[in-house]
């Protein structure tokens, strides 16, 4: 018997989508940055691109202005997918689909947690650091780490959600049709009922 094709709700689609889409471009245009101006561990014959810093500090603002709201549907609605107050437990059954399943909600978590760290070290920083060759400021280092970090969950993360979903899940994440009873114009009022039962 086929498997069911996954349905994911049409808000968590739209943040997921929004997201990862402002997230991807701010990793891109911060490995440009980390080029132009370090290249200490890689680098890469990348053409110039001027105002590269300030072209990933508009995505850097964009993904600020948007991750709160994801973050907030990830904390509420979407807390299943997320670390469960079991889930360390879980990575006891190795191989068990269970434990991929937990290992998958542990890397969500660490991702947002990731995002956050990139965002607040990104705000501490200032332009002119790079530029002129200060490269060892803590913020920096710190938002470095975070970029790191963020990249290596964005890789598990999307080897993992093959691993439990398969390529149907992957699908299902940028399906533009949705249920009638999850219409964009009943968000709101999915928010207010899963507040009013918590």
């Amino acid at each position: 018997m086929p498997r069911s094709k996954p349905y994911q709700p049409s808000l968590l689609r739209f943040l997921h989508g929004v997201n990862a889409l402002i997230a991807l471009l701010a990793i891109i245009t911060a490995f440009w940055v980390y080029n132009t101006f370090d290249g200490r561990l890689i680098k890469l014959p990348l053409p110039e691109i001027n105002d590269i810093i300030g072209i990933h500090g508009t995505f850097g603002v964009a993904f600020l202005l948007m991750m709160p709201a994801f973050a907030l549907y990830s904390f509420h609605l979407g807390h299943k997918r997320l670390v469960q107050s079991d889930s360390l437990t879980k990575l006891t059954q190795i191989g068990k689909p269970i434990w991929w399943y937990s290992l998958h909600r542990i890397v969500n978590t660490v991702m947002l947690i990731a995002a956050t760290w990139a965002l607040i070290t990104g705000r501490m920083m200032k332009e002119e650091w790079l530029p002129i060759g200060e490269l060892d400021h803590i913020w920096y280092q710190l938002h470095l780490a975070g970029w790191v970090i963020l990249v290596v969950c964005l890789i598990m993360h999307l080897l993992l959600s093959i691993k439990v979903g398969g390529l149907p899940l992957i699908v299902s994440m940028f399906e533009f049709n949705y249920r009638p009873e999850d219409s964009p114009a009943t968000w709101l009022q999915q928010i207010r009922s899963f507040f009013s039962r918590s």
